[in-house]
C-alpha cells in the first residue's frame, strides 16, 4: 500500500512510500482509510516538538481517521466488513479514568496512524462513524470534536444558563462553540482576527474579543460578565497566558487546559489561583465511551464539522503547511477517491 512515512523530524522528511499492507490479528480490523484530519499534535510530531523520544522512525503519522472495514481478525464481534468506523486517539482508553500509560498506545505516534491507504484498529478502539457524515467529515471527530465535548460535558458539566470562553477559532474551539450553543449556553470567543470572530458568531458564539486589540482580554471578559468571569474556560494556548485564564474565570470556576500553542511551560501566579479557587484540569481528548455519547448529541442537534480545506492524498505536505498557517476549522486529507 501507499503510506506517508515520517523518516526524520521536519516536514521535508515526510515522504510517500510503498509499505506492506497490514494483516489484522485476532480482535483487529483492517480499515480502508477514507480520510484523515490534521491536529496541532500532528504538526508538533513532525516538527519534533511532541515527546520526540517516543516517536519511532519511520512513522505513519496522523491519529484521526475514518474509513471502511475491509477485513477482520478472528474473534471480532463489534464490527463487520462494510462498517464505517473512526479511530480514537487512545487505543486502550475505553471508559472511566485514564491509565498511567495511555500515551504509549496512541495512534499516529507511537502506533502507526492513518496517513496511509489502510490501517489497523482494534475493534475495542473503533467507534462507529456517524451515518450522517461522510468520511471527510467524520475524520474531524476523534481529537477536535471529542476534546471539545469532553471539556464541556464530561469535565465542565456545562449547563444551559452558564457561560463558556473559547480561545481561538481552531478545530476544538469551533466544535465547542457548536456544542455549547446547541446546549443553550452563552459562548464568548477570542481571536486575533475580526473576520474569524464574525464566522464563529454564525456558528453559535454570542460575543467575540479580538485579543490583538485587547491584550487585556481577561478584563474584557469581566466586562462582558458583570465582573464575575466565565463558568468554564477552554485554554488552548498554554504558556503564561494561563494567568489571564484564571483571571477571566469566575470564583470557583473551571479551566480545561487543552493546548500549548503559546508555550509548554507556564509561570503561574499562585495567589490569584488560590483566591479564585480555580480548578485547572489537563484535558487529553477523551475515551471511547465519551466519543459514542458525543456522536448521539451531534446527530440529535444536526451539528456538522467546519472544514477549511480538503487536500488529496498526494498533497499531505501542503495540508501540513496549511495547518501551520492557522485554518478556520479543520484541514482534511482525502485518502480514498
Amino acid at each position: 500500500m501507499k503510506a506517508w512515512l515520517l523518516k526524520d523530524f521536519g516536514l521535508e522528511n515526510l515522504q510517500l512510500d510503498d509499505v506492506p499492507t497490514p494483516v489484522p490479528s485476532a480482535g483487529e480490523l483492517l480499515v480502508k482509510v477514507g480520510a484523515v484530519s490534521l491536529n496541532y499534535r500532528d504538526k508538533a510530531i513532525v516538527d519534533g516538538l511532541y515527546e520526540p523520544a517516543m516517536i519511532p522512525k519511520p512513522l505513519i503519522p496522523v491519529s484521526d481517521a475514518a474509513g471502511t472495514v475491509v477485513a477482520t481478525g478472528t474473534g471480532v464481534s463489534r464490527f463487520k466488513v462494510g462498517d464505517r468506523v473512526n479511530s480514537t486517539l487512545y487505543s486502550r482508553w475505553i471508559d472511566g479514568a485514564p491509565g498511567p500509560n495511555e500515551p504509549d498506545y496512541c495512534f499516529g505516534a507511537p502506533l502507526p496512524g492513518g496517513l496511509a491507504e489502510y490501517m489497523i484498529i482494534h475493534e475495542e478502539s473503533a467507534v462507529r462513524a456517524p451515518d450522517s457524515m461522510s468520511d471527510v467529515e467524520a475524520s474531524t471527530l476523534p481529537i477536535a470534536a471529542l476534546t471539545a465535548w469532553f471539556s464541556l460535558m464530561e469535565f465542565g458539566k456545562l449547563q444551559p444558563d452558564q457561560t463558556v470562553l473559547l480561545q481561538g477559532t481552531g478545530g476544538v474551539s469551533i466544535f465547542a462553540a457548536q456544542i455549547a450553543a446547541a446546549l443553550g449556553a452563552r459562548v464568548i470567543a477570542t481571536s486575533s482576527r475580526d473576520e474569524n470572530l464574525a464566522k464563529i458568531k454564525l456558528l453559535g458564539a454570542h460575543e467575540g474579543i479580538n485579543y490583538r486589540q485587547r491584550p487585556d482580554w481577561d478584563k474584557a471578559v469581566l466586562e462582558l460578565t458583570d465582573g464575575k468571569g466565565v463558568d468554564l474556560l477552554l485554554d488552548v494556548a498554554g504558556g503564561n497566558g494561563l494567568n489571564q485564564s484564571v483571571a477571566a474565570t469566575k470564583a470557583g470556576g473551571l479551566i480545561a487546559q487543552i493546548g500549548f500553542l503559546s508555550g509548554l511551560q507556564a509561570t503561574l501566579d499562585v495567589i490569584p489561583l488560590l483566591f479564585r479557587q480555580t480548578t485547572i484540569r489537563g484535558i487529553a481528548v477523551g475515551h471511547r465511551a465519551s466519543f459514542e455519547r458525543m456522536n448521539v448529541f451531534l446527530n440529535q442537534h444536526g451539528i456538522t464539522p467546519v472544514i477549511d480545506q480538503v487536500y488529496s492524498f498526494g498533497e499531505a505536505c501542503q495540508a501540513y503547511a496549511h495547518l501551520a498557517r492557522g485554518p478556520f476549522g479543520k484541514v482534511v486529507i482525502k485518502v480514498a477517491e
